[in-house]
């Protein structure tokens, strides 16, 4: 295999690559990672003596914390990036129907934070209860339990559950032989979709009163207030998705012109070489040629300018048939003499 060769499969593998690294970036790219969830509590017993008025008061915090397991990123993400919202239910009882819920919902303008914190007044032990929503990047939702027990899917994204859906067609036959583009619903899809036959295209918009919200992490815990109780602190490991590293680095491999704009300067200088080298090869054609027979040479360089001639005068005939027999005769004297400089310029090169 010559070196061209080589180079042309080369730059067909690279560019086929870029191509599937391009397609693959458009999908989403998704890694399951563990997030260890970290519930604590803090109580500040009241002081009689205290100046202020909230050192007077008992007291507790609450501090919802976590990190990811084993996390090799260089930046590390914030706990509050993983939640789409986060609701602390407190005891009604004890703080009344309009101070019992701590809300926080994400916002396009939200700062991310490593952690939240309550603080209430109090002096007894309180059961909370703390709902979290995982913001899925691309958005899940949880499927109406007849159509998951179907697909035997809980919750998952909008173009999985659509895949899942057409396998499923596919599966049990359900495409209608004669116009592929409709579904002829079995006893299933007739109690689900409340029709015996449909266009898979009406699919996406059927699904939208059977996709529901996720389900948010349900989480119990007590806020003890016992000084005694060495237990103020609970786990828990969540799973959630995070971005593939790879894709970062695909990524960065399709940005970097750099390299792009090299490779197009060497392509570049590899074609004027190339050009240079085929006139080279003229010229020294030509002398070579001249060097062994100059009288033979210049006779069949005339013919061969003779035909050149004849070519261009039928053309010129063809579209201005008006030039006289005179014109065409000084034309004709001028490109031989054009031709004749040429030679005798070739030839002093030659023998300097």
């Amino acid at each position: 295999m010559d070196l061209l060769a080589f180079e042309r499969k080369l730059d067909q593998t690279i560019m086929r690559k870029r191509v599937d690294i391009q397609e693959a970036l458009k999908r989403p790219m998704k890694q399951k990672r563990k997030l260890r969830l970290y519930i604590s509590n803090t109580f500040n017993p009241a002081r009689p003596d205290a100046d202020d008025s909230d050192g007077s008061i008992a007291s507790w915090e609450l501090r919802v914390e976590g990190k990811l397991l084993d996390d090799p990123g260089k930046q590390k993400k914030k706990f509050s990036s993983f939640f789409k919202s986060l609701v602390i239910e407190l005891d009604k009882d004890l703080y009344g129907p309009d101070n019992h819920l701590v809300e926080w919902h994400r916002t396009p303008t939200t700062q991310e934070t490593d952690g939240f914190q309550v603080k209430r007044p109090g002096d007894v032990s309180v059961r909370c209860t703390l709902l979290l929503m995982l913001d899925y990047q691309p958005p899940q939702f949880k499927l109406d339990p007849r159509l998951a027990r179907l697909l035997g899917i809980h919750t998952q994204t909008r173009s999985c559950i659509i895949q899942a859906l057409w396998q499923y067609v596919k599966t049990n036959k359900l495409q209608d032989s004669h116009d592929k583009e409709y579904i002829n619903c079995d006893k299933y899809f007739q109690q689900i979709f409340d029709c015996p036959r449909l266009k898979f295209s009406e699919i996406p918009q059927r699904l939208t009163n059977l996709l529901l919200p996720p389900d948010p992490i349900v989480i119990n815990h007590v806020i003890s207030v016992d000084p005694n109780d060495q237990k103020k602190t609970a786990c828990y490991d969540i799973d959630v998705e995070v971005e593939d590293p790879l894709k970062s680095q695909m990524s960065s491999f399709l940005l970097s012109t750099a390299n792009q704009q090299e490779i197009a300067s060497l392509d570049n200088k590899i074609h004027e070489t190339i050009e240079s080298i085929n006139q080279l090869k003229i010229q020294r054609d030509f002398m070579l040629s001249f060097s062994r027979d100059p009288k033979g040479y210049i006779q069949d360089w005339l013919k061969s300018q003779s035909r050149d001639l004849k070519v261009t005068t039928i053309n010129t005939c063809t579209h201005a048939r008006h030039f006289s027999h005179s014109e065409m005769s000084l034309h004709m004297s001028a490109v031989i003499q054009q031709r004749r400089q040429e030679l005798e310029q070739a030839l002093a090169v030659r023998n300097t």
